[in-house]
């Protein structure tokens, strides 16, 4: 696809600790790092364990470059810090968070799913939807399924899901784990995915556990969101992804009896089938192919529009400081310079 060397800059507002776009940015990483005709620099706000795992154990330098072919951002705080470096490609990863709504210094934008792409629409953005990548070597199956189901692993982020989750293994006779990423993180999450045979969880942890074989129950209580799910997704996994496998399609909220009865579905046999799944739609080797053909297929004036936001930032920043001072100020700053 790429006949010279290519450069890329890979931007986030923040790698200091594990969630899900850190792992996404690290992963996206990874894989281009593994092409030998692509260099791969990174640029963050706010350095931390990511970061560190990126410089040393990817051996990737942080951003050093003053031009760069292609930039791969994934906040809008950081587009435009970094657009004129490059073409610039903002990935929109959510509908409610505020780091994740578009940018217009973005040259492209890229949504994760329907719904994500309905919502920039709305905001007056196109978008191209490229499905969230899962590194699948890293991911696998290492431990076989329980033929009946004995082990039930929660990455959900609120205790008032996993206390609900707790009682229903226990009413069930269930060995309950749990890995909340804001009580106890862990960087090697698919060593706890594979302890288990079914997965409870949203988005990318939901993503993860299908890539390690292990079926899943789309539940959770997020901050932004009410608590919902869309229980047991084998069944309705291309509808569910179109929402980012937020629980969003159903939108059902679950008691105790409701999650029983999600987890009662389990069947060794779906865990092969998501497995596939994820191998065909959310491999980050062919995410990585698909944002290398957006930029091939880029519009070739896209550098008039840049600088023209270019000269619009000096403008605001121009305007801004002038409003610092006022007239008399401003007036004494420009007989200092006539007459010094």
């Amino acid at each position: 696809m790429l006949k010279k060397k290519f450069n890329i800059l890979v931007a986030t507002n923040h790698l200091d600790k594990v969630g899900g776009t850190e792992t996404y940015t690290y992963t996206l990483i990874e894989e281009l790092k593994r092409r030998e005709n692509i260099e791969v620099d990174y640029f963050t706000f706010k350095k931390g364990e990511i970061s560190e795992r990126i410089e040393h154990e990817l051996g990737i330098s942080f951003f050093q470059k003053k031009k760069y072919d292609l930039i791969l951002a994934n906040h809008n705080t950081v587009v435009q810090n970094v657009f004129k470096y490059g073409y610039t490609i903002q990935t929109c990863h959510g509908i409610f968070p505020k780091l994740e709504q578009p940018s217009k210094f973005a040259d492209f934008h890229i949504s994760i799913s329907k719904e994500v792409q309905n919502h920039l629409s709305k905001l007056g953005y196109n978008s191209k939807i490229i499905k969230n990548g899962i590194n699948t070597n890293k991911y696998i199956s290492k431990k076989d399924l329980n033929k009946q189901l004995k082990n039930v692993l929660s990455l959900c982020q609120s205790e008032t899901a996993n206390e609900k989750l707790k009682l229903c293994c226990d009413k069930m006779g269930l060995n309950f784990i749990k890995a909340n990423k804001f009580k106890n993180p862990s960087w090697d999450i698919a060593s706890l995915i594979n302890e288990a045979d079914i997965v409870v969880g949203l988005g990318r942890s939901a993503y993860e556990a299908m890539s390690c074989g292990r079926p899943v129950v789309i539940f959770d209580d997020r901050p932004y969101f009410d608590s919902v799910g869309d229980g047991y997704v084998k069944g309705i996994i291309d509808k569910s992804i179109q929402f980012n496998c937020s629980g969003r399609l159903l939108n059902k909220k679950f008691e105790v009896e409701d999650l029983q009865n999600e987890l009662l579905k389990f069947d060794i046999k779906d865990g092969v089938y998501l497995r596939n799944y994820v191998l065909n739609h959310l491999n980050i080797e062919k995410a990585i192919d698909k944002y290398i053909d957006v930029y091939l297929k880029r519009n070739r004036l896209f550098f008039l529009r840049k600088k023209y936001l270019i000269l619009l930032l000096r403008v605001e920043s121009l305007k801004l400081k002038l409003t610092k001072y006022s007239k008399k100020e401003l007036l004494d700053k420009f007989l200092k310079k006539i007459f010094k």
